[in-house]
């Protein structure tokens, strides 16, 4: 297994940034204007917005995760939504998705005021994922509601 480095994110990193957020949202059958994934990367980028890390393996970034900590009612401290987490499909079965989650809880043990709780969704059919949802997270008995 190669090595893998998590790291933040950066003004440097935009085209690679953006080539695998367009995979990302291929495979979730999305398709946002230009001016979403630009404002998107801008807050990224911004202080008290998401935050991200990139993973890489030699030399290459090879995927994505963005989080952010937000209030909650059943809490006086902030929860930690992993919003995103892509990982290229050369990459896959490397590490690199266990290893940006566990930048991720990091992070959220990291945060002043933070429960440490670091949440997430996936579509019930992405079946690949689940395999490693399965081994570090716990699933919930939750099932999710949106407006269309």
């Amino acid at each position: 297994m190669s090595d893998i480095l998590i790291r933040d994110l950066s003004s440097d990193d935009r085209s690679v940034w953006e080539h695998h957020w367009a995979a990302y949202l291929d495979f979730y059958e999305q398709d946002l204007a230009p001016e979403v994934t630009d404002g998107m990367f801008k807050r990224l980028l911004a202080p008290g917005s998401h935050s991200a890390f990139v993973a890489e393996r030699d030399g290459e970034v090879v995927g994505f995760v963005h989080f952010l900590f937000h209030d909650s009612t059943w809490s006086l401290e902030t929860v930690c939504y992993l919003e995103d987490l892509f990982v290229s499909p050369e990459a896959r079965g490397t590490g690199a998705g266990r290893k940006l989650i566990e930048a991720v809880y990091a992070a959220a043990d990291r945060e002043p005021g933070a429960s440490g709780k670091v949440y997430w969704h996936t579509d019930r059919d992405n079946k690949r994922a689940q395999l490693l949802y399965d081994r570090i997270g716990e699933l919930s008995d939750s099932i999710r509601y949106v407006r269309t």
